[in-house]
């Protein structure tokens, strides 16, 4: 017994508009934090297996107004930060980050949401930020890059670079310039290496072929593993990137295998997501790893 798969691949952003809010896919690469602001809410259709398929530091997704006088994250304090969802997966990681290692108070912040280039965009979940953050969207046709730009706000928080920062408009810059050096004191620090998406399944199809969850992992894994060799070999280039081998060799020395699947492979960093996730409103009590995947999927057999 098996499955026939019919693979659409979508851009991010409507990919999960559509299956956040019309459910169409009976599978989906899905938004983590969209995916924990629905998990304890019973009438959910879907649950997760641990298959990751991206993973991105976000220290690179804060930019600052130029002129702000922002210079370090502490000084973010106080000011105005936008983000197009409070649910976005990235701005969760950045605002933990922020607060739990940089620690600066969330409350102190005055949170702005919308559209980052075209207004008018929603929330795909129903998230309650916690009592004493304030969020509040924009004003009707306000887009967060015409704030940031115009001064309405001091700060974004945004997966997806500012169209202006891309063009080189000098009224936008990162918060860390040189953020990879960021990134890998971070991580050398806490071992956390942020997950932004998972793949969810619909629980009828699972509850009625239970082994479809780990046959599913089970071909994304064989998917993934490829890759990295493919990286590190010479021979022939996989991207556009002209030292591409030498990158992938120097990040396997730094980080090993670091999109690995699985909950215990993956531990440290899925603990910290759960409890930015209870400190930010998206559950209603802190969960654990275990709480958020389907069961037989969080083990596996060992040779």
């Amino acid at each position: 017994m098996g499955i026939d798969l019919s693979y659409l691949p979508l851009p991010i952003e409507d990919l999960f508009w559509r299956q956040g809010k019309y459910h169409e896919f009976d599978a989906a690469e899905y938004s983590f934090g969209a995916y924990l602001a629905s998990v304890e809410d019973p009438a959910w259709a879907y649950t997760a297996i641990p298959v990751f398929p991206s993973r991105v530091f976000r220290h690179s997704a804060i930019y600052v107004r130029a002129g702000s006088g922002i210079d370090t994250a502490a000084r973010l304090a106080g000011t105005s930060v936008g983000t197009p969802e409070w649910s976005q997966t990235g701005s969760l990681w950045a605002r933990g980050i922020l607060s739990e290692y940089y620690g600066v108070d969330l409350a102190s912040i005055r949170w702005r949401t919308g559209g980052l280039q075209h207004a008018g965009r929603q929330e795909k979940s129903r998230v309650q930020p916690p009592q004493g953050i304030a969020v509040q969207a924009l004003e009707p046709g306000q887009t967060l890059q015409q704030a940031l730009l115009d001064g309405q706000i001091d700060a974004l928080i945004t997966a997806r670079p500012p169209a202006a920062f891309i063009e080189g408009h000098p009224g936008i810059r990162r918060l860390f310039p040189d953020y990879r050096q960021e990134e890998g004191r971070y991580y050398e620090s806490t071992g956390i290496f942020p997950i932004m998406h998972v793949v969810i399944v619909r629980k009828s199809l699972l509850q009625e072929y239970p082994w479809l969850a780990n046959n599913l992992r089970a071909a994304f894994e064989a998917a993934r593993r490829p890759a990295a060799g493919q990286l590190i070999d010479s021979a022939v280039c996989s991207t556009s990137l002209i030292w591409e081998a030498s990158y992938a060799e120097e990040e396997r020395a730094r980080f090993g295998d670091p999109f690995v699947y699985g909950v215990e492979e993956n531990r440290p960093t899925l603990e910290a997501l759960c409890r930015y996730a209870h400190q930010q409103g998206f559950t209603s009590k802190p969960l654990a790893p275990e709480d958020l995947f389907f069961p037989t999927t969080l083990t596996s057999a060992k040779v």
